[in-house]
């Protein structure tokens, strides 16, 4: 009767820690939607949904009540995965970029889902990305994903037409995301990421 109760309790003690780490990987997951709550083609969910992943370059799109002209696009295709990144003109004159990814659950329950991140260029200061934490502004950035990705330009990007793309992804504890791109051969740059929940873009007009 004791065996049992302490292979009883054994158990019990796995399911918990399962569940905690779990959740914990969850924590910090940006805003994202099932892809299953999105129109597989352009238009709406209700009458004001439209779906990212139609944007093309010449359109204007309008983020939380702010403009921006689609001038570029990269098509990016890494191990497998592909996602796009839209480079915007949104009158600030300084390069914001918009990436549009359905992403697998992290769990094999878990449904795809689409995640939108628009990326602000920060200031590195001759930072190179490392392999460990590194702070940036005071906050610490934990390692997440690195890799070289091929990619094909369109439009107007600053980019080659085709060429392969290094890039190193961090997360602070808090959910801020931080990433580090560069062409081969040149120098890194940084960007922030704010992700958009579901719903925040909407599609002003179609490229002519």
């Amino acid at each position: 009767m004791t065996s049992m109760v302490v292979i009883g309790l054994s158990i019990a003690t796995v399911v918990l820690l399962l569940g905690g780490i779990y959740a914990t990987m969850r924590k910090g997951r940006p805003p994202t939607a099932s892809v299953s709550t999105l129109p597989s083609h352009g238009g709406a969910i209700g009458s004001d949904y439209d779906d990212p992943r139609t944007i093309q370059v010449g359109d204007n799109i309008e983020t939380h009540g702010r403009r921006a002209g689609v001038t570029g696009a990269l098509h990016m295709s890494w191990q497998g995965r592909q996602w796009i990144e839209y480079m915007l003109d949104d009158g600030s004159r300084r390069p914001v970029w918009l990436s549009v990814e359905v992403r697998q659950g992290l769990v094999s329950t878990d449904p795809p889902h689409l995640e939108v991140l628009l990326w602000t260029i920060v200031p590195t200061q001759g930072m190179i990305p490392a392999k460990s934490m590194l702070i940036m502004e005071g906050v610490e950035f934990f390692p997440i994903e690195r890799g070289t990705a091929a990619f094909r330009s369109e439009g107007e990007t600053g980019r080659p037409e085709r060429g392969l793309l290094d890039f190193a992804d961090y997360r602070a504890a808090d959910g801020r995301l931080l990433s580090f791109e560069r062409v081969q051969g040149e120098r890194w740059t940084a960007s922030y990421a704010q992700p958009l929940p579901p719903g925040s873009i909407t599609i002003v007009s179609r490229a002519a």
